[in-house]
C-alpha cells in the first residue's frame, strides 16, 4: 500500500518557527526602543504627568514685618494662625462626614453642603481661617477625608483704637488696606516661598523633595510715633469730647526741629483687630483727609505775611472801633470792640478787624503766596495715602471779600496736619519741614518767611496763653507757650450753621519749640463751644506729660518758683499751728504772683452775617 506524499510547501515547520522567531524579535525590538523613548528621549514629559499625581508645591507662608514705635515698641505684629481647608471632591464622597464636620467647625450643615457643592469641580477651597491652632487640631482631630490644615499669619495690633487711624489694618490676606499698612505694604509684606512635595492619595505630605525659593519674610518698619504720647492726646481727646459732647476731633504732635509726627489721633476711631464691625465712615484718618476752615488760627500767617512785605512794623496801631465794619454788602465784627490794637494785640484778643486792615495793603499774588509757602492748598507729601491738599483759590478767581476773610481764617480749608506743618515752620524759624510718620526720615526743608519775621510773631503768640488772650487754658506751668486759637463756623447749604469747629495750635517751650500740637473738636454741643475752653485745655494736658516723658527742661523758672513758693504758703497755711515763738523763727518772705484772670473768648470769625 502506498503512502501518501506530504505536501512540505503546505506543513514547513521551519520556516514557521523562523517567522515566529522573527516576529518575536520585531516585538521585542518595539518595546526595547519604546522604554528608550519613554525613558531616554521623553522622559520629562512622563515624569511630569507622574508628578502631577503626587508632587505638589506649596506655598511657604511668611511673617509680615513688625511695625514699632520711635522706642522699639511694637505697634503691629505678626503672629501664626491656623486655616483649615478641604478638598471638595473628596468630600463629597463622605457626606456621611459632612455633619460631623459642619459641627466641628461650627457652621450650619447645609451651609457647609452649599459650598462644597459649588466648588464640587476644585480640589481646594477654605473652611475655616486664620484661627488658634488649638482650634485647627481639634477639627482635625475628626479625622474627616480630605479636611487639611496650614499655616498663615495673622496681624494684631495691642494697642488698639488709639492707634488705628495711623497704622490701618490688613485683609484676610494680610495685605495692607488703610493707613500705614497700606503705604508701606510692599517693604512689609515679604515673600512667600515655595517647597514642593510628595503627597499621598489622602493628601498627606510623604516627602519634601527640594525647595523651590525660599521665604523673605517682611522687612520692620520703625515709625516717629511715640505711643506714650499718643495715648496722651487719645485719652485728653476721648475726655473733651465726652464733656462737650462733640462729633468728632483730632490731635496731631509734630517735632519742630524734623517733622517727624509724634502723635496723630481721631475721634470716633475703630477696632483694628474687629474690623469688620466698624462703618467705613470712621475708617478715615481726618487729621490727613478732612477738611476746615482754619479761623483765628490764620491770624499769625496774616501778621507774618505783613511784616515780610515790610507794610508794617510790631508798633503799628489800629483802630477797630466800634466793633465791626462794613465790606461791600456784608458786616464783618469782632467779639467784643477792642478799640486801638497794636500788631501784637490783634493776635491776642484775636481781632477779626485788625486781620483784615493788615491784609488790606498786600497784593492778591503776593498773599496767595505766602499763604501756599507755609503749606496751604498743597499735598503735605508726608506719605500718608489719601491725604488732602485743602482748598486755596488762585486770586484770579476771588471776590472783593476773598482776601478780607482769608486774613482771619475764611474762605480756604486746611487739614489739621497741614495747620501743625505750618505753625511748626512759625517755631523753626520760618523752614517749612513737611512731616514724616517715619523715624529718622528728614524731608527736604524750605524757608517759607524770614527767621526774624517768624521769631517776632512766634513772640506775639506768647500774649495768647497770658493772661488777657484767649487761651490761658492751654498755659503749661514752667514752660512758655506760644499759640492761638480758632473758633470758625461751620459752612452749609447757604452760608454758616451756627455749629462751630473748634481749634488750638500751639508751640511748646515758646523760647526754643520742640512741639508743635493741633487739637481740633468739631461741633461741641455742651456748653461753651469756644475754642479756649474746649481745645486748649487738651493741649495743655497732652503737652505738660509730653514735656516730661520727653525730659524737655522748663523755659519759665520763675513762674515755676512762684508756683512752688504759692503751693508751700498754702500747705504751712493748712498744717497744724505751732507755738508763736517758733512761727516768728520760720516766717518766711514770699511772694505770691497775682491770680490769673478768666481768658477771653475768641469766636474766630463769625465775619459773615
Amino acid at each position: 500500500m502506498n503512502r501518501p506524499v506530504r505536501n512540505r510547501s503546505i506543513f514547513n515547520l521551519r520556516g514557521r518557527m523562523m517567522l515566529v522567531g522573527v516576529t518575536l524579535g520585531l516585538c521585542s525590538v518595539a518595546l526595547v526602543g519604546r522604554a528608550a523613548y519613554v525613558q531616554l528621549v521623553n522622559a520629562d514629559f512622563y515624569q511630569r504627568q507622574g508628578e502631577a499625581r503626587f508632587v505638589r508645591e506649596i506655598p511657604i507662608p511668611t511673617s509680615r514685618g513688625m511695625i514699632t514705635d520711635r522706642n522699639g515698641e511694637p505697634l503691629a505684629v505678626s503672629t501664626p494662625v491656623e486655616s483649615v481647608w478641604g478638598n471638595p471632591q473628596e468630600l463629597m464622597h463622605h457626606q456621611d462626614r459632612l455633619p460631623e464636620l459642619a459641627r466641628a467647625l461650627g457652621v450650619p450643615q447645609d451651609e457647609l453642603i452649599r459650598r462644597l457643592s459649588q466648588r464640587a469641580d476644585k480640589e481646594f477651597v477654605y473652611l475655616k481661617r486664620r484661627i488658634n491652632p488649638d482650634q485647627a487640631k481639634a477639627i482635625l482631630a475628626h479625622n474627616v477625608p480630605g479636611v487639611f490644615s496650614q499655616r498663615e499669619f495673622r496681624r494684631f495690633y495691642p494697642q488698639g483704637e488709639a492707634m488705628a487711624h495711623v497704622l490701618g489694618f490688613t485683609n484676610i490676606d494680610d495685605r495692607g488696606q488703610e493707613g500705614l499698612e497700606l503705604a508701606f505694604d510692599e517693604w512689609l509684606r515679604g515673600k512667600p516661598g515655595a517647597k514642593r512635595v510628595i503627597r499621598d492619595r489622602q493628601g498627606r505630605t510623604v516627602e519634601n523633595i527640594d525647595l523651590v525659593r525660599a521665604a523673605e519674610p517682611g522687612k520692620d518698619l520703625t515709625l516717629s510715633i511715640d505711643r506714650r504720647i499718643q495715648f496722651l492726646a487719645y485719652r485728653e481727646l476721648r475726655n473733651a469730647l465726652t464733656a462737650h459732647n462733640a462729633s468728632s476731633g483730632s490731635v496731631v504732635v509734630m517735632d519742630v526741629a524734623t517733622g517727624e509726627v509724634l502723635a496723630m489721633v481721631n475721634l470716633p476711631s475703630y477696632n483694628p483687630n474687629a474690623v469688620a464691625g466698624a462703618s467705613q465712615d470712621v475708617h478715615r484718618n481726618r487729621a490727613v483727609t478732612d477738611l476746615v476752615e482754619p479761623g483765628s488760627t490764620m491770624k499769625p500767617i496774616t501778621v507774618a505775611a505783613a511784616l515780610n512785605a515790610g507794610k508794617i512794623t510790631a508798633a503799628n496801631r489800629y483802630d477797630t472801633n466800634p466793633g465791626y465794619m462794613a465790606l461791600g454788602k456784608y458786616t464783618i465784627r469782632d467779639h467784643h470792640n477792642y478799640g486801638v490794637l497794636d500788631v501784637t494785640g490783634i493776635i491776642t484778643k484775636s481781632s477779626n478787624l485788625g486781620a483784615v486792615k493788615l491784609s488790606e495793603p498786600l497784593p492778591n499774588q503776593y498773599f496767595y503766596e505766602f499763604i501756599r509757602g507755609f503749606g496751604y492748598g498743597a499735598a503735605p507729601h508726608s506719605g500718608f495715602p489719601g491725604e488732602a491738599i485743602g482748598s486755596l483759590r488762585e486770586p484770579a478767581r476771588w471776590d472783593g471779600l476773598t482776601k478780607a476773610t482769608m486774613s482771619y481764617g475764611y474762605g480756604l480749608s486746611v487739614t489739621p496736619l497741614q495747620i501743625a506743618q505750618a505753625y511748626a515752620a512759625l517755631g523753626n524759624h520760618g523752614r517749612l519741614t513737611p512731616p514724616t510718620f517715619v523715624k529718622g526720615q528728614i524731608n527736604e526743608s524750605r524757608q517759607a518767611v524770614k527767621p526774624e519775621i517768624a521769631d517776632q510773631v512766634l513772640r506775639m503768640m506768647q500774649t495768647v496763653t497770658e493772661p488777657g488772650g484767649t487761651a490761658t487754658q492751654a498755659a503749661i506751668l514752667g514752660y512758655h507757650v506760644a499759640g492761638k486759637t480758632g473758633t470758625a463756623r461751620q459752612a452749609s447749604a447757604g452760608g454758616y450753621a451756627k455749629r462751630y469747629t473748634t481749634t488750638f495750635a500751639g508751640l511748646v517751650p515758646a523760647s526754643n519749640p520742640r512741639f508743635a500740637t493741633v487739637v481740633v473738636i468739631n461741633d461741641p454741643q455742651s456748653g461753651s463751644y469756644f475754642a479756649g475752653l474746649v481745645s486748649a485745655p487738651v493741649f495743655r494736658s497732652v503737652m505738660e506729660d509730653a514735656l516730661r516723658l520727653m525730659d524737655v527742661p522748663p523755659d519759665d523758672i520763675d513762674t515755676w518758683l512762684a508756683a512752688q513758693a504759692k503751693g508751700e504758703a498754702k500747705r504751712q497755711a493748712s498744717a497744724p499751728k505751732l507755738p508763736t515763738a517758733i512761727d516768728e523763727e520760720y516766717e518766711e518772705d514770699l511772694t505770691i504772683p497775682p491770680a490769673m484772670t478768666e481768658a477771653g473768648a475768641d469766636t474766630g470769625g463769625g465775619g459773615h452775617r
